[in-house]
């Protein structure tokens, strides 16, 4: 198992979010648990919920923050959302789900989050 590294970061959170039209669980969980190891995040834990109607809900714990999924089945959608703290791996992971084959329309390009100034 790897150790997690501390290292002194600047409060700023880089975010990526955007919507694919997949929403089968299986094939969302193998898909970005591969993205997010060749992106060089480390993930400390996953969790799904399935509604007992229909969708879920998944979330990757990491090291460098976290990676959502809900699911819409009814229209066939799922959002997905990125909040790191490590812009060159949130800039792999986006680069890397071209490779995934699947449409992913992102919002727009990664928001760099700061807090307010004092």
């Amino acid at each position: 198992m790897n150790k997690i590294q501390h290292k002194e970061l600047a409060p700023q959170i880089f975010n990526l979010k955007g919507w694919i039209e997949i929403v089968d669980e299986t094939i969302l969980k193998d898909a970005f648990s591969d993205i997010l190891s060749q992106a060089g995040f480390q993930t400390l834990n996953y969790s799904s919920h399935q509604f007992p109607v229909n969708g879920f809900t998944a979330f990757w714990l990491l090291a460098e923050s976290h990676l959502a999924l809900h699911t819409f089945t009814e229209s066939g959608w799922c959002y997905i959302e990125l909040s790191s703290c490590n812009k060159q791996k949130t800039l792999q992971f986006k680069e890397l789900c071209k490779q995934f084959n699947a449409n992913i329309r992102w919002n727009n390009e990664i928001e760099n989050c700061i807090p307010p100034s004092h």
